[in-house]
């Protein structure tokens, strides 16, 4: 049975701007961080000891953003805009340089996936300009890696999760796409691994636990699918979760693999046990769509919260499940 609802710890506003996506940066010695990118295209530097935007870029020619990331620290920055690039800042010691930036030619909502292949050298996975198209590059030197397009008409990539598998293989991803499909490819085979229809609608939103290789995807209907991986590879749908209002915006597990969270069309954050999908709580705060949910890196696990950023240009910090309750 879900308890009441607690109460945000604190909020964020003056982001002018709906709030498109979050990313957390505790882990290093300095300033706790929250970076935020815009509907009206700035980006913002929360200070999480301060509780104020340390630094707004104005970026993407004032185009919405779609994603924001950091390398290694938080001194260097990217991001994606509707204006179909994706830059990288330099913010250390107070600047907000723009360093390089790369033309997706994407006019969709796709957010790019990063992983880290090496010290200093990463894979950036997003959706071409042809409907079906994924390209990865390699940075920061910007080396085309492949394009992966399936054989099959399956509409826009709606969504994308990049990874390197502990087995020591190629990087794998996965991408879900506008007629409900789940694909899995590997990157270095320039292949399809496997195939799954996750939704009768469009894929909205996934999230993937590299660990126990079980994932969790959402659409515009009121249902999350749950899915997972084999020991060959093949994508196996689970149980679905049905939602009390259709819509999800976005997904998002804890470091700690105990919980999920679900940004909701319906103005609600849910969040659930990640084991058996178990629903433990709705934060209700906000007045519009929740378009972003993020969970903190602090390493210590006390200090963990989690974002939620939304339409009505707020975004909430919630303190959830942190003293080691049984979460299922």
């Amino acid at each position: 049975m879900s308890r009441p609802s607690p109460s945000p710890i604190y909020t964020l506003r003056g982001a002018g701007g709906p709030l498109n996506t979050l990313h957390f940066s505790c882990q290093g010695e300095g300033t706790p961080l929250l970076f935020s990118g815009s509907g009206k295209g700035a980006i913002h530097i929360w200070n999480l000891n301060s509780r104020r935007a340390e630094k707004i870029i104005e970026a993407h020619s004032g185009n919405s953003v779609i994603w924001v990331s950091t390398l290694q620290s938080a001194d260097a920055l990217i991001s994606q805009g509707r204006d179909m690039q994706v830059c990288w800042w330099d913010v250390s010691e107070g600047r907000s340089e723009l360093v390089e930036s790369v033309r997706t030619g994407s006019v969709g909502y796709c957010q790019c996936s990063l992983v880290e292949m090496s010290p200093a050298n990463y894979l950036l996975a997003y959706a071409g300009e042809q409907t079906e198209e994924i390209k990865i590059i390699e940075l920061p030197s910007k080396t085309a890696v492949c394009t992966l397009v399936p054989e099959e008409k399956l509409g826009m990539v709606m969504c994308l999760q990049l990874w390197q598998p502990d087995s020591g293989s190629g990087p794998l991803l996965l991408a879900g796409y506008e007629n409900g499909s789940l694909l899995l490819w590997d990157v270095t085979q320039r292949s399809k691994l496997s195939q799954v229809k996750a939704h009768p609608e469009p894929v909205m939103c996934l999230t993937f636990d590299t660990t126990s290789l079980r994932g969790v995807s959402g659409s515009s209907e009121k249902t999350l699918s749950s899915w997972r991986l084999d020991g060959q590879s093949n994508l196996q749908l689970q149980d679905c979760v049905t939602l009390v209002n259709p819509g999800v915006s976005q997904l998002c597990i804890r470091m700690d693999r105990k919980l999920l969270a679900s940004a909701g069309w319906d103005h609600r954050i849910r969040v659930f046990g990640w084991k058996k999908l178990r629903p433990l709580a709705v934060l209700q705060y906000h007045t519009d769509m929740v378009l972003s949910v993020a969970f903190s890196d602090h390493r210590d696990p006390r200090q963990r919260v989690l974002a939620a950023g939304s339409k009505d240009q707020r975004i909430s910090l919630w303190s959830v499940y942190n003293e080691g309750t049984d979460t299922g």
